[in-house]
């Protein structure tokens, strides 16, 4: 095993500008092994890289969300004026379905009246025999005794609303329509700008940052922004809209009950920003124990085998359960608190249509008001209350998707790799000689690991790097891959600064396999192809052989049209490390980082792949890391790394006759003795 933890992209060969991971160099700390590895400043804020219980402050967050839309301010423009006219139309039916009631009302009443007298008449009679109340209420009505219902008049009046209605369906139907192309084309370009931010991110981020909660945030929170403007948008606009719209009316019905209705308005604000305000945090919460189980399960079932070997399911069930119990409390908190909006709506409308119908009712038995402009503002009271009812039950929708969009944008914010120069290098001669000079790097400005380091390897060397665990020897690499940027000093390729290429013209000289294999979804060929997508069947073949993959391919059903999956579950820890080895060589690269390649093979299968390696080595210089000295004994140059520095350097023999720190390892190693270990390198174990 080695003694670095692998970058992300291990075993996905980095070859002709293709990295097997999004992840590309940068600055910052990274996991690389317990030694070197920072114990705060997660790339997400708080460690734990999740969010803390605060977040930004709501309005900037939801106006940077809406900003999104103004590429497609076109359609949303459209989108508005579709939502006016649906909403005038809407508004005007309660206004000319209460004539409706008035014709009704008055032919009822009418047929109950003598005929051939006229309405002052019976008022006048009316208010002779003392029923002065019932003549207020005969004034106001438009109505011929002895004369019953005008059922023209009626159908007019009702086909009038049918228009008003199916136009103002189809013109929301029209509104629901653009606005789903908006929202779902916002929510498809936020989704390309997150990957495409992704792949600008330096390695370091991605160190700091558990993969569970990260995928959460990239798949979780984006799917929540899209439920949340699909949902909310249109309802807001046509519910904001509505208001505007049915408090016209209502001041053209009754300026009295209008202002009577006007006075829900404060008290509906007042309680629903503090109900908000209360809500947020907690979902907040939500989301971010969303991502902390995601992690969770994601890091547990990733590890499943080792989680049976050491009998751990007992604990995991036991953290899963935690973690689950306090996502429940979170949302719980979440729901009910927002929950309590709309039945508060709800109850102040009730109050407000009470108050209505009580005035109303006085109003049209005084004859100040008929009865279908009573019916048609009780209409517009609920019209009125309704998209103030709609929006606070929207609250807790729109409260967590700009919880959500605060969390990408977090991401999107995130700073960024070193932008490669404007004006590239170009390497003139390619030959394979790299140089570090005076070579300094740190994954935290406080423990500094590399310091003045020098090394020149010729082209067509094999470079063997070795040294005890923390040494920083997949550093080293990963500093020639510029995964990480120098802390002072300068790496060369064949004489030109390797800040000064770009990163593909770098990584595509050089071909990368370590410990840590990694293969994608698909068949064997389409794994092996990846090293070079421009090769042909045939070299694909003489790869394959040449690294004896095809050894082990004939054997399985479909040969190399076998699907494995991302996991490569189906083949075994040999195979695939093979798999990665022939990728490598099938991008036949100027340079080659061999990083513990051969840990899991057998050791025939070891034997039979050194010799594939010395020709793939062949004419190319090579950096080979190796905790089994044995594979290295060839080697043109052996470094020696303790503690970020280079103590010894030489071929095999020369290295064993120095008796130093390089002869101690190999003797540890091959006569099963810990001596020459220093102290304060040994581990007491306890009894």
């Amino acid at each position: 095993m080695s003694d670095e933890k692998r970058t992300p992209t291990a075993g996905a060969v980095s070859v002709n500008g293709q990295a097997a991971a999004p992840a590309e160099g940068g600055e910052g700390a990274a996991t690389v092994k317990a030694t070197e590895r920072p114990t705060t400043g997660r790339s997400f804020g708080p460690p734990g890289g999740i969010p803390g219980d605060k977040s930004m402050n709501f309005a900037p967050s939801a106006k940077r969300l809406l900003r999104r839309l103004r590429p497609h301010r076109v359609h949303v423009g459209a989108v508005i004026l579709l939502a006016i006219g649906s909403v005038s139309l809407a508004v005007l039916g309660p206004k000319i379905l209460g004539r409706a009631t008035d014709i009704i009302f008055a032919g009822a009443v009418g047929k109950r009246l003598p005929s051939g007298v006229s309405k002052e008449q019976v008022i006048e009679q009316t208010r002779a025999a003392g029923n002065g109340r019932l003549a207020d209420l005969l004034g106001g009505i438009d109505l011929i005794p002895g004369v019953g219902i005008d059922f023209d008049a009626l159908r007019n009046v009702l086909m009038l609303v049918l228009a008003l209605y199916v136009g103002s369906f189809f013109l929301s139907w029209m509104q629901g329509y653009i606005l789903n192309g908006v929202v779902q084309r916002t929510v498809f370009e936020l989704r390309s700008e997150v990957e495409d931010k992704l792949n600008r991110l330096p390695l370091s981020y991605f160190d700091g940052a558990p993969r569970g909660e990260l995928l959460s945030r990239v798949t979780n929170d984006i799917d929540n922004i899209s439920t949340s403007l699909q949902q909310t948008l249109s309802q807001l606009l046509t519910s904001l809209l509505t208001v505007i719209g049915v408090v016209t009316m209502m001041f053209v019905v009754s300026p009295l009950l209008a202002l009577i209705a006007l006075v829900t308005i404060p008290i509906s604000m007042v309680l629903t920003a503090a109900i908000a305000k209360r809500s947020q945090t907690r979902f907040v919460a939500q989301w971010r124990h969303t991502g902390a189980l995601n992690g969770q399960i994601e890091e547990a079932f990733t590890g499943h085998e080792l989680v049976k070997v050491f009998g751990r399911q007992k604990e995991i069930e036991e953290s899963f359960a935690k973690k689950n119990e306090e996502l429940y409390q979170a949302s719980f908190g979440a729901q009910f608190i927002s929950g309590l909006i709309m039945p508060s709506m709800m109850f102040i409308g009730n109050l407000n249509y009470v108050v209505i119908a009580v005035v109303g009712g006085l109003r049209v038995a005084s004859g100040t008001m008929s009865l279908g402009d009573v019916q048609a503002f009780i209409q517009y009271s609920r019209q009125f209350t309704q998209p103030l009812t709609q929006v606070a039950s929207m609250a807790n929708l729109l409260q967590s998707g700009v919880a959500s969009a605060e969390r990408v944008f977090e991401v999107l914010d995130a700073k960024e790799q070193v932008p490669d120069d404007a004006t590239p290098a170009k390497v003139l001669e390619s030959r394979g000689r790299v140089e570090f000079e005076h070579v300094s790097f740190s994954y935290t400005d406080d423990r500094p690991l590399i310091t003045d380091l020098s090394l020149v390897a010729e082209p067509g060397q094999t470079v063997a790097i070795v040294g005890p665990t923390g040494a920083g020897k997949t550093t080293l690499v990963n500093l020639i891959m510029r995964f990480y940027e120098l802390k002072g000093g300068r790496i060369t390729l064949d004489g030109v600064d390797i800040t000064e290429l770009t990163r593909h013209d770098l990584r595509a000289r050089i071909g990368m396999v370590l410990q840590d294999t990694w293969l994608f979804g698909g068949t064997i060929r389409d794994n092996l192809m990846y090293g070079n997508l421009k090769a042909t069947e045939e070299d694909m073949l003489a790869a394959a052989k040449a690294t004896y993959v095809d050894r082990f391919v004939h054997s399985l059903p479909d040969g190399y049209d076998t699907v494995i999956d991302e996991e490569g579950s189906n083949v075994s820890a040999g195979e695939k490390q093979l798999l990665t080895i022939a990728r490598a060589f099938l991008a036949d690269p100027q340079l080659l980082i061999l990083d513990e390649a051969t840990s899991s093979v057998d050791t025939r299968t070891e034997v039979l792949v050194q010799r594939a390696m010395a020709a793939l080595r062949s004419d190319r210089t090579s950096f080979v890391i190796a905790h089994r000295l044995s594979t290295i004994r060839d080697a043109d140059l052996i470094l020696v790394m303790e503690n970020g520095s280079i103590v010894e350097q030489g071929n095999h023999q020369q290295l064993l006759a120095v008796d130093g720190a390089y002869a101690r390892l190999y003797n540890a190693q091959f006569s099963g003795a810990l001596t020459g270990v220093d102290e304060e390198e040994s581990v007491t174990t306890p009894a």
